[in-house]
């Protein structure tokens, strides 16, 4: 082999050595990659700095635990309680906010529990179990299972009949695709429900109560429990992720007029 040959062969190994560098994995939610945001960022953030994220698409339980693993460099989710903690145990170096939307309640047209006219998220969720009509649970331990369950408790409903209760221990696109196949009530981030092409009988029927505000928040994992994780590149991730870049992708994303996700980077 020539000289000029060799020093091209090891040009090349250096240049691929140089772009597997540039890649890390992040913990994301089922709902943030249902809404199909991820399909608009990831291209631009490997157009803007040359960074490749693999994402692992779980529920924030999972993302968290993920993280604890040092099996990820960041994640991306939306259990305020949760994240805390999983920075307190010393698993994430921070916490920053980075977009919310909200939750919202889906139901066959026809409301047979009438939550329509409820005036709390809590109030809805004692409608259906009083009808006992039949209601979807995501049953995965995501941010979305986490916020249902606190809204049942704030009903006071503790025991769910499994004949109208059904937990089907998946994510948020699984979960609308068996409420829509039994005509059942679901509890969902509106991102996903925007984007969810299977709506059946399906409508969107109760919203707006404060409590159902949905935060997404990046926490990248602490290099000194995991020295193998990829510090920089999360860290650069997240000054493009609280950029104006990003701030103009993500208000911008919009599914027939409404807007998925708003902005809030601090």
């Amino acid at each position: 082999m020539t000289l000029k040959a060799v020093l091209t062969a090891a040009a090349l190994v250096a240049s691929t050595g140089m772009a597997a560098a540039e890649t890390m994995k992040m913990a994301v939610t089922t709902s943030f990659h249902n809404s199909g945001l991820a399909d608009v960022l990831l291209p631009e953030i490997k157009a803007d700095l040359g960074l490749e994220v693999q994402l692992l698409v779980v529920g924030t339980g999972q993302a968290i635990r993920l993280g604890e693993a040092g099996d990820v460099d960041a994640i991306l989710v939306h259990s305020k309680k949760a994240e805390d903690a999983f920075v307190a145990g010393g698993y994430g170096t921070h916490r920053t906010e980075i977009m919310y939307n909200d939750f919202v309640l889906i139901g066959p047209s026809s409301d047979p529990a009438a939550i329509k006219g409820a005036d709390t998220a809590a109030s809805a969720l004692s409608k259906i179990a009083a009808a006992q009509a039949v209601f979807v649970s995501r049953g995965d331990d995501s941010g979305t299972h986490k916020k249902e369950l606190s809204l049942w408790t704030a009903s006071g409903i503790e025991n769910r009949a499994s004949d109208w209760y059904r937990e089907v221990g998946a994510g948020m696109g699984a979960a609308l695709n068996t409420a829509s196949g039994m005509n059942a009530y679901i509890m969902s981030d509106r991102a996903s429900w925007l984007k969810f092409g299977n709506k059946g009988d399906l409508a969107l029927l109760f919203a707006g109560d404060p409590v159902l505000f949905n935060q997404y928040a990046y926490l990248p994992v602490n290099a000194g429990k995991h020295g193998h994780v990829h510090a920089d590149l999360a860290a650069k991730l997240e000054a493009w992720l609280v950029s104006d870049r990003a701030q103009a992708l993500i208000d911008g994303y919009k599914l027939n007029g409404e807007q998925l996700f708003i902005f809030n980077a601090k």
